[in-house]
């Protein structure tokens, strides 16, 4: 099996309470035992990220000052996260970016140094998955309200709550691909490159430079 380097959460629904579009710090509300999650997690000397969508930017229902606010509290009451990704950009926009796409777990991954194969993204839905899977890297879903049952039944691995998640990671789960690793995703070559070099400009980094992202209404 080969090591876990780094876990890039999704944030609203996987590591805070969803609130739709949420540009009040003091709505953030963490899931239960995200910080104890996390914190096993520093422990082992993992690294750790958040990856998400944040189209409230491109609808022009959050601004950015607004988000880095909100994410300065996810910090605040969760720690320190070693890198994050946003994508600011509607469904529409065609980015390279925006979940289900690899672009932020690619970024986040080159970032930390760490090959996408050692990495494990967990999220709520089936485009945390999908983007996990393209980008050549291991997922777990853990599913909420707004998680349909056929994303349930397509994942790799289901948790049914955040520390569940991260136990069933620190155990060493029993990736499915032969010698412990993902099979390479289908952007995870030239896609890789490219986020690295000309897109990686095109994604929001750190906790003064993100959005948040939300359910179905993404």
């Amino acid at each position: 099996m080969s090591p876990v380097r780094a876990v890039l959460f999704d944030r609203d629904g996987t590591l805070v309470h969803d609130v739709p579009y949420n540009a009040d710090p003091d709505r953030v509300r963490p899931v239960a035992g995200a910080r104890e999650a996390l914190d096993a997690l520093r422990a082992r000397g993992i690294r750790t990220g958040i990856v998400t969508n944040q189209s409230g930017i491109a609808r022009r229902l959050l601004t950015e000052t607004d988000v880095r606010r909100v994410n300065a509290r996810v910090e605040e009451l969760l720690g320190p996260f070693d890198v994050w990704a946003v994508c600011p950009h509607g469904p529409d926009d065609g980015c390279p970016c925006r979940k289900p796409r690899p672009g932020m777990v690619l970024d986040a991954a080159a970032r930390l140094g760490a090959d996408p194969a050692h990495c494990v993204v967990v999220g709520d839905i089936g485009s945390d998955v999908e983007a996990a899977r393209r980008a050549g890297a291991h997922a777990v879903l853990v599913p909420t309200p707004v998680t349909r049952p056929e994303e349930t039944a397509a994942a790799p691995h289901v948790a049914r709550s955040l520390p569940a998640a991260v136990r069933l990671i620190l155990d060493g789960p029993p990736w499915e691909a032969p010698g412990g690793a993902p099979a390479p995703g289908p952007d995870a070559g030239a896609a890789h490159e490219r986020v690295a070099a000309g897109h990686a400009g095109r994604v929001r980094t750190g906790p003064e430079a993100e959005p948040p992202r939300t359910g179905r209404y993404l």
